[in-house]
């Protein structure tokens, strides 16, 4: 079987763990890792050295297609790069696997589905959590008609102070990188809303607030590592306690002036820490969404309400307790006849990221012959919906504005079929 032949765009830690060391340790008999990009020259050795590659390092992606002329290229840079790296190897006649979200604007958005149509090559976007057990029951059972018609959603994600905290550290604070963790992290969020509900999503309001982080902050250092207020600080990283991210960012930091361990409560911090969102779909459903970035939890609550029932679920990723090694879904039934009024379905967690779910992703978009019976490889069009529910999500919280999806992109506004996302690739 001939490998693929990819290259590897930024060495961050998904791309050194998730698209390169771990992809080359699971997948090997179906890649090659032939080219590693990297801005940061130092960060690329290192990187390659975690990965256990002798891939050639390059600076640039140009130099790179020149000289490798890969089959794939895998993104993995901050998000307002994706679009130029895409395009770039889309017009080279590769194809790309672009790590969330596929983009952060309108225009940026255009100029990668424009690339795609004209080059005939095609783009995934890694929305992992579609492959994650859990999502993958719940999308059969609303599939199999379980609970009637869904008329609304409860969709509340909590990010504990370790992970949330961590965005307000990196590039993601500020909105030109990562468009705002409405784009960024939610584009996750708005992707599962979407291929649950087989719909696109027509009208977005929202209200949203910086209320603990940055100019929030009670005091504020120039980095962790140099902080006066390291012994009171609630959020101090110690980047020396871990060996992988001061390998990955510390000394390479000397090079482009990137800190791995920049202070939560810097007063340029333009992005928001507390979201809630509404949302009204193309079918009808009405979804309530929120994102708390700085909780004592990490996990998500997920209800589905319908004509004949409702499927709920609150998935504990971490809390201060001991929980079950599973997921239980709750299956509860209006009209049960016969069956049983309440079903508890347990999903066991895998191993792996996402529990299994980076792993089964991995084997849809490299094992040949894989049946996606759950549509559940995205491309461009599923990648676009998510990114403009987070930016009608970041404009509306801005303006006290109701925002039509429409008329953001018309163009990829379709005739209101509840099922437009099953069709798209």
């Amino acid at each position: 079987m001939e490998k693929r032949r990819f290259a590897l765009i930024g060495t961050g830690n998904r791309g050194t763990t998730m698209w390169g060391k771990d992809l080359l340790a699971g997948w090997r008999e179906h890649v090659d890792l032939t080219a590693i990009v990297e801005t940061n020259s130092l960060r690329g050795e290192r990187a390659r050295n975690m990965i256990g590659s002798n891939a050639p390092l390059y600076e640039n992606i140009d130099s790179m297609l020149a000289e490798q002329k890969p089959d794939l290229v895998i993104v993995c840079t901050p998000d307002h790069t994706h679009d130029d790296i895409v395009v770039r190897a889309l017009e080279a006649g590769i194809d790309v696997i672009t790590e969330k979200p596929m983009t952060t604007s309108v225009e940026k958005i255009r100029r990668i589905l424009d690339a795609e149509k004209r080059t005939g090559r095609r783009v995934d976007v890694s929305f992992n959590y579609r492959y994650a057990p859990t999502a993958a029951k719940i999308k059969e059972l609303l599939n199999g008609g379980e609970i009637g018609r869904v008329t609304s959603v409860d969709f509340h994600w909590y990010l504990n102070t370790k992970h949330g905290a961590d965005y307000f550290r990196r590039w993601h604070a500020y909105t030109e990188n990562s468009g705002s963790l409405f784009v960024h992290k939610a584009t996750h969020h708005f992707d599962l809303l979407n291929w649950y509900l087989d719909s696109d999503p027509d009208a977005v309001t929202s209200f949203a607030d910086l209320q603990n982080y940055g100019r929030k902050g009670p005091f504020r250092g120039p980095r962790c590592k140099l902080c006066p207020h390291a012994h009171e600080c609630d959020y101090y990283l110690d980047i020396e306690q871990d060996s992988f991210l001061d390998q990955l960012y510390e000394d390479p930091s000397k090079i482009d002036g990137y800190f791995r361990d920049g202070c939560v409560f810097r007063e340029d911090i333009d992005i928001p820490d507390t979201m809630v969102v509404s949302l009204r779909y193309r079918n009808n459903v009405h979804v309530s969404y929120s994102l708390n970035t700085f909780q004592p939890i990490e996990g998500h609550h997920l209800a589905f309400n319908g004509t004949k029932g409702r499927i709920e679920i609150r998935q504990y990723e971490a809390q201060p307790w001991e929980e079950p090694k599973q997921d239980t879904i709750l299956l509860i039934r209006n009209f049960p006849n016969g069956k049983e009024a309440v079903e508890r379905i347990v999903v066991p967690h895998f191993t792996g990221g996402h529990y299994g779910g980076d792993d089964r992703m991995r084997n849809m978009i490299f094992k040949p012959d894989m049946e996606d019976r759950l549509a559940q490889r995205a491309g461009t069009r599923a990648g676009a919906m998510s990114v403009l529910c987070g930016i009608a999500a970041l404009t509306s919280s801005r303006t006290g504005k109701v925002v039509n999806i429409a008329d953001l992109m018309p163009e990829l506004a379709d005739d209101g079929s509840p099922n437009s996302l099953k069709t798209a690739r």
